[in-house]
């Protein structure tokens, strides 16, 4: 089981226990400036009072669990205009808007895709990039995120 979703069974249902949807987390390992950023979603948005009341939820659980070594900074976040996507679910849900992707393996080459997703499909978002189409597997998105329109 990778960092990602050992550290998602263990937050997920601290964060719906508060009331709140666990949109999605990042981790990043860097020694002592490690960061553990969960996003979280609300249907009445996210206010700085929901980020410490998760936080505290949050903090209890990793504190009981210890599931990451050493000193890491816990960030809690409204996903915000430019969101991060996550899972398939979620790509569904802004069929019609632009977004950046980042592959953890090239496709024809290429690892980095800034395009309107058209499509998805069984695992499968269709993203067109300048015109072109390009069906990328859910799997081999390593970050993502909405291009917000200002």
């Amino acid at each position: 089981m990778s960092k990602q979703s050992q550290l998602e069974q263990i937050i997920r249902p601290a964060v719906e226990a508060a009331g709140f949807e666990f949109w999605g987390l990042e981790y990043l390992s860097q020694g002592k400036h490690s960061i553990l950023r969960v996003f979280i979603e609300h249907e009445n948005g996210i206010s700085v009072d929901d980020c410490a009341e998760v936080s505290h939820q949050v903090s209890g659980v990793l504190d009981v669990e210890d599931p990451i070594n050493g000193y890491y900074n816990l960030e809690i976040s409204s996903p915000g205009m430019d969101r991060p996507l996550f899972t398939e679910q979620q790509f569904a849900q802004y069929v019609g808007e632009d977004a950046e992707l980042r592959l953890s393996v090239p496709i024809n080459g290429r690892r980095k895709f800034k395009g309107t997703i058209k499509q998805v499909d069984n695992g499968i978002i269709s993203l067109v990039v300048d015109g072109e189409s390009h069906d990328i597997n859910v799997q081999q998105v390593e970050k993502a995120q909405l291009i917000a329109k200002y």
